[in-house]
Parts: structure tokens; C-alpha cells; sequence
């Protein structure tokens, strides 16, 4: 029986429209920086590993997506995104106000926060390193440490990651004492610190204590409490282009199971000897 060409048209126009991203296409490309374990690292065979890459291919067996993972300069890493090279950042990246104007984020796979290490040869008491002070709200708390810490950095050199939340933070709080060097990667940060060329860091605590536990890092040491909130934003998440609305879902009820049934805990004590899942982190 052969259909009417006009009731075959349509038939097709009343079909619901198939997101072509999260239906019909079964692979992804996921990016990272590569440069900033343990969240992100690469081997010496070029390939990516670290905790964001285990995350990322829990949550592609979870939506039943092939996955390929990439490396990607951090400040180039959501233009890159925007114009296509790529569907995802997985990369250790906070979920902000800012960059959500460019981008959409998942919900949070995990928690953390920020904190200054300084050169031992400059001789400063590591002070008050256990502590958390959350800027989400500054209060005289907050604003005590903060004062304490302006007026012991005055004068250094610090670097940070160039795009950085870390960086925004440095110069809204600190841009008048210390003079910024911004890095394109931590890897070059960590390297000018080793050689003397800047007096400290502010960065990531797990990414800076993986470093200090190095020949090169033996040199420097934390300084001051851990950093949240702010510009840090609520934890880190997955990065999708705003249109990408299928996957965002899919990503979504993908991190709550793997949240749900303890895979983020397991992952972030094997890559952390930590639980930094957003249960663990609130």
C-alpha cells in the first residue's frame, strides 16, 4: 500500500523533534587541560588521566556514550568549546556567574578550594593553613583574615593561572600589594616558583599539594587558610555549549546517580585522599 506523499509529510512534521547530540550521536569529546593533576594530568605517553577524566568516563558508561577525551590550552579552553573542537570541559572548572554568560555548567561532580603557598627561604610562619574561610559572605571575620593576609604578601610576586577564577579573585582582593604574574598553565607557574622567579601561588589545594610533595616543591610551602566561595562559585562542573540542552540533561541525571550511589566519593579518594563530592563539600 503505497501512503500519500502530503500524509507522509505530514506524518514526519507531527514526529517530535530528536536532539541530535544526546539521541542520535553516540560519541563525545570531552576536554581537559592536562596540566593540573590531580584533577587533570598527562602521561608520558601524551594521554590524559586524573580524577576529572575517571568522572567523565563513569558519566559517558552511565549515558551509554563513546567518549574521546582531548587536551586543551586553559584560556583558550571555552572559546574553543564555543566554535565546536569539542562538546564538554571537564577540567577542575568552577561553576561561576561570569562564565555562565558564554557557557552552560552541569550540576557540581565535586568541591574544593584555593590556597597561597609561599617560598620557605622567605622565611614566613605558614600560620593559620588549616583553617577554611568561605568569601561567599565577607564579613569582620573574613575581613580580619584578609587584612592579615594583604599585609603579609605585600610587596611579593604571586602568580596564578592566567583566566583563572583564582585570578579574579587575586586582583579584587589583592591587585593593589602584590604584583600578578599570570601563567598559561601550572606547570609554568610551578617552574618560576621553583626557580625563584615569583615568591608564591595561588591555585587549587590539591593541585598544590601534589606539587609540594615534589623535588621542585619541596621549596615552597602553603601559606594562609583555604579559599571558597566568591568568585569560585558553588563547585566545580561539566562545561556544554548553552544549546546543547539534551546533553546538559543527560550529564545532569548522570552526576546525581554517580553522586547517589558513591562513585564520586570512591574516585575522589583515590585521585585526592579526599571526599570532595558535593555532599561532602556543603
Amino acid at each position: 500500500m503505497r501512503i500519500p506523499l502530503a500524509i507522509a509529510i505530514l506524518a514526519i512534521s507531527l514526529m517530535p523533534a530528536v536532539p541530535v547530540r544526546a539521541e542520535n550521536e553516540r560519541s563525545l569529546s570531552i576536554a581537559a587541560e592536562g596540566a593540573s593533576p590531580p584533577w587533570t594530568g598527562t602521561d608520558e605517553n601524551g594521554q590524559l588521566y586524573g580524577f576529572d577524566i575517571d568522572v567523565g568516563r563513569d558519566l559517558c558508561r552511565r549515558m551509554k556514550i563513546e567518549c574521546t577525551f582531548v587536551a586543551q590550552d586553559w584560556d583558550g579552553i571555552i572559546p574553543a568549546l564555543s566554535v565546536g573542537k569539542f562538546d564538554v570541559i571537564m577540567s577542575g572548572m568552577s561553576i561561576t556567574e561570569k562564565r555562565k554568560q558564554s557557557i552552560a555548567f552541569s550540576h557540581p561532580y565535586a568541591g574544593g578550594f584555593n590556597q597561597f603557598v609561599v617560598r620557605k627561604d622567605l622565611g614566613m610562619a605558614p600560620s593559620d593553613t588549616q583553617e577554611k574561610l568561605d568569601l561567599s559572605t565577607i564579613g569582620g571575620r573574613e575581613k580580619a583574615v584578609i587584612e592579615r593576609l594583604r599585609g603579609a604578601l605585600s610587596g611579593m610576586a604571586i602568580g596564578v593561572l592566567r583566566s583563572s577564577n583564582s585570578e579574579a579573585v587575586l586582583k579584587d582582593l589583592f591587585g593593589d600589594v602584590v604584583t600578578i604574574r599570570s601563567y598559561d598553565s601550572q606547570d609554568n607557574m610551578q617552574l618560576d616558583l621553583a626557580a625563584g622567579r615569583i615568591d608564591g601561588g595561588l591555585a587549587d589545594y590539591f593541585t598544590w599539594r601534589d606539587f609540594l610533595k615534589t623535588p621542585d616543591g619541596s621549596i615552597a610551602s602553603f601559606f594562609g587558610p583555604g579559599l571558597s566561595g566568591r568568585l569560585w562559585g558553588p563547585g566545580v562542573g561539566a562545561g556544554v555549549r548553552k544549546d546543547d540542552v539534551a546533553l546538559l540533561r543527560m550529564l545532569n541525571e548522570a552526576i546525581d546517580a554517580a553522586i547517589a550511589d558513591g562513585t564520586i566519593k570512591v574516585l575522589s579518594l583515590k585521585w585526592f585522599d579526599a571526599d570532595i563530592s558535593p555532599v561532602a563539600s556543603k
